[in-house]
């Protein structure tokens, strides 16, 4: 479902005379459906690089990245929005909302943009938000006012909502609870059993052994520290 085929990036440093630093070469990597991949390096190694390549926010200078049968690295930007919308999820560490928004009309948006009518779209993001221990009285409130943990898990809902058959994870489990991190284990356990390609980073050990079925060090396509 999701394949890296021969990418290559480099970053053109503009402020330290134009000078280019190559990020990333020869990385290749398959994820098929049902199965939970986990990108591992130091700091620096290009892990975000990657997944962002991915997600259509960095061009690459040379490869193919397909998602499905869309080639990202060379897709139209409205190819890419419209693979976002029903295809390919992302959840990132930081919850980045339109302000004063309900969190219920948060987490429900990916299934309203789908189509979903609002009863539905609703009755799921409530659901989620209860599995993640977000208090009924905080649904209608903006989420720009939680605490950080509440954010993530706000983020966490509206990133699972949609059965998304491509699916992107930055530290799903980072700051969380141990009741919380047991609840996200679970939805990712639920994902891949409904058939999702899940890519992602983990620096919870613990949380890597117990998901992903296989590890790709990305220091391996890192030139300046593969060598």
């Amino acid at each position: 479902m999701i394949r890296v085929q021969d990418v290559h990036k480099r970053f053109v440093l503009h402020n330290q005379a134009a000078t280019e630093v190559a990020v990333m070469a020869r990385a290749s990597l398959t994820v098929e459906p049902g199965e939970c991949v986990a990108l591992t390096g130091a700091s620096g190694s290009g892990k975000s690089t990657l997944m962002r390549m991915v997600y259509g926010n960095y061009l690459t200078d040379h490869g193919h990245i397909f998602v499905g049968d869309l080639d990202v690295a060379t897709a139209a930007p409205r190819e890419i929005l419209q693979l976002r919308r029903a295809g390919l999820g992302y959840v990132s560490q930081f919850l980045r909302v339109v302000p004063r928004v309900p969190t219920r009309e948060v987490v429900a948006e990916p299934l309203l943009a789908l189509g979903v009518g609002k009863e539905d779209a609703f009755a799921r993001a409530e659901g989620l938000l209860a599995t993640l221990n977000i208090p009924k009285a905080l649904w209608a409130l903006s989420p720009t006012t939680f605490s950080g943990g509440e954010q993530q898990r706000v983020n966490i809902a509206r990133g699972f909502a949609h059965h998304y058959p491509a699916l992107l994870l930055d530290e799903p489990t980072a700051s969380l609870d141990a009741a919380n991190r047991e609840v996200v284990l679970k939805l990712i356990e639920e994902a891949k059993e409904k058939g999702a390609a899940i890519l992602g980073i983990f620096h919870d050990e613990a949380a890597r052994n117990t998901v992903c079925d296989r590890i790709v060090d990305v220091t391996a396509f890192t030139p300046h520290l593969a060598a």
